[in-house]
């Protein structure tokens, strides 16, 4: 079977579809489109739900036996800020400099574009593919993640299908193409920690109770805890306040209350229960010291998660030494991905481009590395499938 694809070409495309979050505009229609050339069977995916925005979502499977190799991302990308300090419009997906520019080129089209194309080139050489392929794609990564992969995997469990192996495209290198491919990631929890007083005169603070002192006190101990050394594959956990705001603009004043905000990057020493146990106890503590009363409210965007190294690990690595002439790290560092999803139901692991323009006004990626990004692709499915 006859199969070419140009990866920059296909990039693009998609750059020009300005998919901002929820928006489809096009680029899942895209997508759809050449994969179904390609003998996928796509099934669209929307999802909406009560005071959320309506997400489009795509799932396309070659193939309906096992081994079965995913290739997970998202077409949805952050606004561009202000288009004017931008070099060229931000949706052209335009080429210069050796480079292709656009919003998306790094997080995370070119990715998909580099799969899309690794997935052609195999068909190219291959009759049949002695398993199943297929692209998991949302709409809603880089927004508040309710309608897209979280649902879609609930949708895959529903029918039954199974994934044995999946990559994510993210942008996973610091410097160079091949530096790193993510095996894990720490998990996160955001605190907002409310203390209630009682508001008064400064001048009679004995018949008002200021919540600011104890709040100070119990975001102190808070971040006063030590949490762990790290572990084989993760960094030390680490606290970090990120806010402390009373609200009051009056110098005469005790305020009513004080809130306090913290994020946690807990390694594989943790998880939900275990941090969530540790947090209310610190918080517990201080409070008895300090007679303070407190609200506690805990929003858990992911928990940590690991994929062991192994045969999967290792054939992508191989494949990107022999593309790149690179050994790549093997890392947990970094923020969240869709992956953070995915792990409950396969090995998931994240390699995609260099990421150091994603997000940033004028994104854009070298040309050569999309292309080596389908070559190790490719050379990844050979492997996998050998």
């Amino acid at each position: 079977m006859s199969q070419t694809l140009d990866p920059v070409e296909f990039a693009g495309q998609l750059i020009r579809c300005p998919s901002v979050t929820p928006a489809e505009a096009g680029a899942l229609d895209l997508l759809q489109t050449t994969l179904k050339g390609l003998g996928f069977t796509c099934t669209r995916l929307p999802f909406e739900e009560a005071g959320t925005a309506p997400v489009d979502n795509l799932y396309a499977r070659l193939g309906s036996e096992g081994p079965h190799i995913c290739f997970a991302g998202h077409t949805d990308v952050v606004p561009v800020g202000n288009a004017d300090d931008w070099q060229s419009d931000p949706f052209a997906g335009e080429i210069r400099e050796q480079a292709l520019w656009g919003r998306g080129a790094a997080d995370m089209k070119g990715a998909i574009a580099a799969f899309v194309a690794a997935v052609a080139a195999y068909r190219g050489a291959h009759d049949t593919v002695p398993g199943s392929i297929s692209f998991l794609i949302t709409g809603d990564e880089e927004g508040p993640s309710i309608n897209g992969t979280r649902k879609m995997l609930g949708w895959l469990q529903e029918q039954g299908e199974i994934i044995d192996d999946c990559v994510v495209g993210e942008p996973t290198n610091p410097d160079v193409l091949g530096d790193m491919i993510k095996i894990g990631r720490r998990g996160s929890v955001n605190g907002v920690v409310r203390v209630i007083g009682t508001q008064g005169h400064v001048a009679y603070p004995h018949l008002a109770d200021n919540p600011v002192p104890q709040l100070v006190a119990l975001m102190g101990h808070l971040a006063g805890g030590k949490l762990d050394d790290g572990s084989a594959h993760f960094q030390p956990s680490n606290l970090e306040i990120t806010s402390i705001d009373v609200g009051n603009e009056a110098t005469n004043v005790i305020p009513a209350e004080a809130v306090g905000r913290f994020n946690i990057r807990y390694n594989d020493h943790w998880d939900v229960k275990k941090i969530s146990a540790w947090i209310a106890a610190r918080l517990d503590e201080a409070a008895a010291e300090n007679k303070a009363r407190y609200e506690l409210e805990l929003s858990h965007t992911g928990d940590c998660f690991l994929t062991e190294p192994g045969p999967f690990v290792e054939t992508l690595s191989a494949a990107i030494e022999e593309v790149t002439g690179r050994a790549p790290v093997l890392s947990t560092s970094g923020g969240t991905s869709d992956a953070r999803f995915i792990k409950d139901i396969t090995r998931v692991v994240e390699f995609g481009l260099v990421g150091k323009t994603m997000h940033k006004v004028d994104e854009n990626v070298l040309v050569d590395d999309i292309r080596q990004l389908a070559r190790i692709y490719e050379k990844l499915l050979e492997g996998y499938f050998a």
